[in-house]
């Protein structure tokens, strides 16, 4: 990898970990805040499943345009509308908690802030990451160590975002609320400042030899998208909820739950920084041998989480989820990027982020109503989730072959 090519990417990473930040810097604060301005949990719910069914659609926009746009021009398009977004949605936010909107306003005003701009922005900064990190390493080791430094900034915002939120939480439910259009920020300025604008390199087509697209119905790439869909919908159904749940079970006020729930994502992030980021980069291993041993440790933390009666135990319980995950995701992206040549990895960048958002499309309206059924049950639902990924990984052959060494081109 020359210098120009690591220095994109840690442009890349630095933007990535911005934006994430400024997604999950909402975590502990959407839960306490939503009671606060009047939202039932299924309504909740809505504004991140509108927000993820947008970043679902848009990511497939993005992996089509990412390579013939430029990776600067896709960030810095995104990242604006992600900023507007969450811009938008503080002023809502700011508005409800003062009285000067009803319920039904604020719903509306949350919709289209946070989940229609700011879904539609976020979905071009993963994407485009992604996407050049798949087309500019060989298959193997490289790939996935590559894609798991991804996932390891990743769970460092996921870390961050929340204690960051928590921190701010002292200081009233709007704090985190404000800082996260001021990450948007920051991750603009470092991409404007530090990724010049370079013409796209066009090579002559000759007749026949047009890459085909990356289908996702295709007999190589549809079982490693739906144990993708699988896993990730494990985490949506239990992810919107988790707020809630420490709520509930330890009796908490809304300062006390931003405080406990920050604090829970928190040992998440760190778990997954460290397994992405560093043992999976040193296992080296086929990406099927890192979902055949990461889905099986998070459906044991997601049996825990069930039934995780205190503070201790949903720690542990979050902490294995993370740990399990942090083996699964670069296993199961990496087999995605494995299924097309270096000219089609934007459209496989777009599918795998589409599938992700795709979970979060069912996963938070699903992971709320389930949750009004007993506090568990969302729990045991993603643990089931996760079990038919690993019969997933362990009976197909497209999962099986998805090693170490380069597979055939993607064709309908």
């Amino acid at each position: 990898m020359g210098e120009s090519t690591g220095r994109a990417q840690g442009i890349l990473l630095l933007a990535v970990l911005a934006a994430i930040v400024s997604q999950q810097v909402l975590v502990p604060v959407l839960a306490p805040l939503s009671r606060e301005v009047g939202l039932s949990t299924v309504e909740l719910g809505l504004v991140m499943t509108v927000a993820a069914g947008l970043f679902a659609v848009t990511s497939l926009f993005w992996g089509r345009v990412v390579d013939r746009w430029g990776h600067r021009r896709v960030l810095l398009l995104g990242l604006a509308s992600a900023g507007l977004g969450l811009t938008g949605f503080a002023v809502v936010s700011q508005a409800a908690l003062a009285g000067l909107l009803s319920p039904g306003a604020t719903l509306t005003g949350m919709i289209v802030t946070r989940s229609v701009v700011f879904g539609i922005g976020l979905g071009a900064v993963p994407t485009a990451a992604m996407a050049l990190i798949a087309a500019r390493t060989a298959p193997g080791p490289e790939r996935t160590a590559g894609i798991g430094r991804l996932g390891a900034v990743q769970g460092i915002a996921v870390a961050l975002g929340p204690a960051l939120g928590a921190l701010l939480g002292f200081a009233g439910l709007l704090g985190p609320v404000w800082l996260a259009p001021v990450a948007v920020l920051v991750a603009i300025a470092v991409v404007a400042v530090g990724v010049r604008p370079a013409p796209v390199e066009h090579r002559a087509a000759e007749p026949g030899d047009a890459p085909r697209a990356v289908r996702p119905w295709d007999a190589r790439m549809w079982p490693v998208l739906l144990t993708g869909f699988l896993m990730m919908l494990s985490l949506g159904l239990v992810l919107i909820v988790l707020g809630f749940l420490v709520q509930d079970r330890l009796g908490l006020d809304a300062a006390g739950t931003v405080r406990v729930s920050g604090a829970m994502s928190f040992l998440s992030g760190i778990a997954l920084v460290l397994m992405q980021g560093v043992v999976v980069p040193r296992l080296g291993w086929p990406p099927v041998r890192l979902l055949r041993l990461g889905l099986p440790v998070a459906t044991a933390g997601l049996l825990l989480l069930a039934v995780a009666p205190g503070m201790l135990t949903i720690g542990l319980a979050m902490t294995l989820l993370a740990a399990g995950l942090g083996l699964a995701m670069p296993g199961y992206t990496t087999a995605a990027t494995l299924q097309a040549g270096p000219e089609g990895q934007g459209g496989v960048a777009g599918l795998v982020n589409a599938t992700n958002g795709a979970t979060f499309v069912i996963g938070p309206l699903a992971g709320t109503a389930l949750y009004t059924l007993g506090t568990g049950i969302p729990a045991f639902v993603a643990a089931a989730a996760c079990l038919l990924g690993v019969l997933l990984a362990v009976i197909h052959p497209a999962l099986r072959s998805a090693r170490r060494d380069p597979a055939a081109t993607v064709t309908p």
